[in-house]
């Protein structure tokens, strides 16, 4: 595995692949690398001749107050794992490489980005489809994968893909969940043992809606609200937003519609530390 800094160089050396018929995978990462990660690079793996991953804590995807200096970078320990994994090149550049001095340019996602995590997080979302849009270009794949687990983002990115133009095709990959159903998440370590123990009621929450919506209820507001209430039964717990939204607008929907897909979204403060996590319904 090679591991680059340089934008310019990872450029190079993506486009000689692309001139030597390589089909590229990219799998972006924060670091802190979990099962979850590396499940992304086994997917990429199984649709492309070379992966890169890129390593990056992006801090334009921060607000002033969350935990963009604290954000664990163990690197080396990152390193073998892409390693182990399979990763063929780890693009791993400085803040200054991807924002030099005098840049400029935002993406501005429009209406998708403005609600539950944008609504939570002003700029979030900008933040992200500005640095998907720079290191797609820098590592000029044919395939991204990202997971499902950050649902909208990966709405936000299929939107920016599309309305850009850009030549990638996006795939969604399975949220990797631990034993008792928490959804893997480099926060998870922020968690004591007794607020790890609490956090699985996110995945209760889930499992509450999915007997519900099997059993035939439609009323998805009321559903939504009696998961909320199951969340906050944990003392620790305090609900940012739980809703069903249709997947591809991420607007709130509150009747479910039989044959139609909804997706249940939320987002939880265990203690200090913010969870995400959804659950996609089919609805009979």
């Amino acid at each position: 595995m090679q591991i680059i800094n340089d934008p310019a160089e990872m450029q190079k050396i993506a486009e000689k692949l692309r001139l030597q018929h390589q089909y590229i995978g990219v799998v972006m990462t924060m670091g802190a690398l979990h099962e979850g990660h590396l499940n992304l690079v086994k997917l990429a793996k199984a649709h492309a001749g070379t992966v890169i991953m890129t390593i990056f804590v992006n801090p334009t995807q921060f607000g002033p107050d969350e935990d963009f200096h604290r954000y664990p970078r163990p690197f080396e320990q990152d390193a073998a794992l892409a390693r182990a994994a399979g990763v063929d090149y780890l693009f791993a550049p400085s803040a200054e490489a991807i924002y030099p001095e005098g840049y400029a340019t935002m993406i501005d996602p429009g209406p998708i980005a403005t609600r539950f995590e944008g609504a939570s997080r002003p700029g979030h979302f900008s933040g992200v489809a500005t640095v998907v849009v720079k290191l797609l270009g820098i590592t000029r794949p044919h395939l991204a994968v990202f997971g499902e687990k950050d649902a909208q983002q990966l709405t936000v990115i299929r939107r920016v893909v599309a309305d850009l133009n850009i030549a990638v095709t996006i795939l969604g990959a399975p949220v990797t969940r631990e034993s008792d159903g928490l959804a893997t998440s480099s926060r998870n370590i922020y968690l004591s043992s007794d607020e790890r123990q609490q956090a699985t009621v996110l995945y209760r929450a889930i499992q509450l809606a999915g007997r519900e919506i099997t059993a035939g209820r439609r009323e998805l507001d009321t559903i939504a609200a009696e998961a909320e209430a199951l969340v906050r039964t944990e003392p620790d717990a305090e609900p940012d937003y739980l809703s069903f939204v249709d997947e591809a607008t991420f607007e709130p929907i509150t009747q479910a519609t039989p044959g139609k897909a909804c997706r249940l979204v939320m987002a939880v403060r265990i203690g200090k530390t913010r969870l995400i996590d959804n659950w996609r319904f089919e609805c009979t």
